[in-house]
């Protein structure tokens, strides 16, 4: 089979390889651009998977990250349905999962991940019962839609914002829900316990079952179905539908097999290069080493799947613009919008401003009277000041930072100009 040259060769046809496909082209990379997806369609984006679109408030037409006829302006060649399997670094090659060969001057690996599969007795990984679903893709969406219904009985697996939309929209539907989580808390690994009991109280005052500290140990079926979920402490709940929110695992196999990844992820620098310099990596398969936190992150978050994009364009035009931008992330539930900026690990202080019961209001978390990071629920302009504000050291007055007559704006201010040095 003859080999195909593609110049730019992306690999992953989400948010990030989108992106960089287009940013590239923008940003004056002129020879060919092909874009691999092994979903069919238009790249579509996936958070309203959770939200808009699994309460049926939205289509599909409407999930499109852009037209088809915008990659068809940009000379930008979509191929469908491709599975890559083999990286050939020495010969600037890839092959796909059909033998067709694709030779590359610049390649780019935005693979993405994969919900952690639930493993539990009962479970055959082979062949997973019928009414188990995950949610990463738009088919996953529409077969939970599909049995989306008043009544139903929805186990949710997982108490991370995956699963807490999930349960959400699953109520917004009249269903009946219940969401096991392993840890004492919803939101244990990204949130402090002041916002995990708001948002717990908010679930249970909207009529989802929430049990903490209550792992699976097993499920029932009958044929190709569950029917009940057996719980760690014995309990047994029946299921038309058991949902897994249970974390992400990186696609890294085909970066791993060229010996440019681990199980963690593809190592990238702050312009998305790998230690190999004619190919980048982008988004939620990647380590970035993050100048503004000294250390390796693995951010799952389209926000830094757009901005690694745009890094590794940045770089291929000639153009170098590093991402050092602050992790942010969003999760929409019922009413509420809740907004995250920075990363908490480590605080030993959060500090609330405003009233959780006004269902608005902020958390933030310091280190001494360091601040880290900020949760937002509600307070949308609050957010945009602390996420700007975060892009370096700041140092906040805690006694002040809860109070409400102080302007927000007035308190974030760096240590330099705190104390008048330079």
């Amino acid at each position: 089979m003859e080999t195909q040259y593609c110049g730019l060769l992306i690999v992953g046809a989400g948010h990030a390889g989108s992106e960089l496909a287009i940013a590239a082209r923008q940003g004056g990379w002129a020879g060919r651009i092909v874009l691999l997806g092994n979903e069919t369609g238009v790249p579509y984006q996936r958070p309203p998977l959770s939200k808009a679109y699994l309460l049926g408030k939205t289509d599909v037409e409407s999930l499109a990250l852009r037209p088809a006829a915008a990659y068809e302006a940009a000379r930008i060649e979509r191929q469908q349905g491709a599975h890559v399997v083999v990286i050939d670094r020495a010969a600037h090659h890839v092959m796909l999962a059909d033998g067709t060969t694709l030779a590359y001057e610049k390649l780019a690996l935005c693979t993405g991940g994969r919900p952690r599969p639930l493993a539990c007795d009962g479970i055959d990984p082979v062949h997973p019962p019928a009414n188990l679903f995950t949610l990463r893709t738009l088919e996953d969406a529409d077969g939970m839609r599909a049995q989306l219904r008043p009544g139903v009985r929805v186990v949710v697996v997982g108490g991370g914002y995956v699963g807490l939309e999930v349960a959400a929209s699953a109520r917004g539907q009249g269903a009946d829900v219940t969401v096991l989580e392993a840890q004492p808390r919803v939101l244990a690994r990204v949130a402090g316990p002041e916002v995990s009991q708001f948002y717990e109280a908010v679930h249970r005052e909207a009529g989802v079952t929430i049990l903490t500290g209550t792992g699976i140990a097993r499920v029932e079926c009958e044929g190709a179905r569950i029917v009940a979920v057996v719980c760690s402490n014995g309990q047994r709940l029946p299921a038309d539908m058991v949902v897994a929110g249970i974390g992400m695992l990186a696609n890294t196999e085909i970066a791993r097999a060229a010996g440019l990844a681990d199980e963690g992820g593809i190592p990238v620098d702050d312009l998305s290069r790998t230690a190999d310099p004619d190919i980048m990596a982008a988004g939620d398969c990647t380590l970035q080493q993050h100048a503004l936190y000294g250390r390796q992150l693995r951010l799952e978050s389209v926000p830094n799947a757009l901005e690694q994009a745009r890094a590794a364009a940045s770089w291929l035009c000639g153009k170098p613009k590093p991402n050092q931008s602050v992790p942010w992330f969003w999760s929409d539930q019922y009413d509420l919008k809740l907004q995250m900026a920075g990363l908490s690990q480590g605080y030993d202080r959060c500090v609330l401003r405003g009233n959780p019961q006004t269902r608005s209001f902020c958390a933030f978390y310091l280190k001494g009277s360091r601040l880290l990071a900020v949760d937002a629920v509600n307070r949308p302009g609050d957010f945009m000041l602390v996420r700007r504000a975060l892009a370096q050291p700041l140092t906040v007055d805690p006694d002040r930072l809860s109070d409400e007559s102080v302007p927000l704006k007035d308190l974030l201010v760096a240590p330099a100009a705190a104390t008048g040095k330079s």
